[in-house]
């Protein structure tokens, strides 16, 4: 069975930092590539950044590049996201995606490429 277990969302003042993490289980690492996505109020589902599970290549919207940094452990179990600078337009969930698809800024534009979603980890950005 698949699954990807995000933890470390939470409720944060605006210009804080926040790191959540994901946890994949049943997905073979060493052809799946691990995405963040992410809902927000009013916004379609939108692509943060990825990281390639061969070579920790990483990806990230343009927009988004500057605050958000993607990262794994060395054992790959367990992949980040680290963001700086919170802003109230941040407020919303997280996902951990995987799928068999390469980490490039053009995959984050396809959240329908990718098959297996966890539940996801509210971020919350008080201003």
């Amino acid at each position: 069975e698949v699954q990807l277990v995000e933890s470390g969302g939470g409720l944060v003042q605006a210009g804080g930092s926040l790191r959540i993490s994901c946890k994949p289980s049943g997905l073979p690492l060493d052809d799946y590539d691990i995405a963040w996505f992410r809902k927000v109020p009013a916004k379609e589902r939108e692509g943060v950044a990825c990281i390639s599970t061969s070579d920790g290549r990483t990806a990230y919207q343009q927009s988004l590049k500057d605050r958000f940094t993607m990262s794994r452990d060395d054992a790959k179990t367990t992949f980040f996201l680290d963001i700086n600078d919170l802003k109230p337009e941040d407020t919303g969930t997280y996902y951990c995606v995987g799928d068999h698809v390469t980490c490039t800024w053009h995959a984050l534009t396809k959240p329908s490429w990718y098959t297996y979603w966890g539940q996801g980890t509210q971020v919350t950005v008080s201003s």
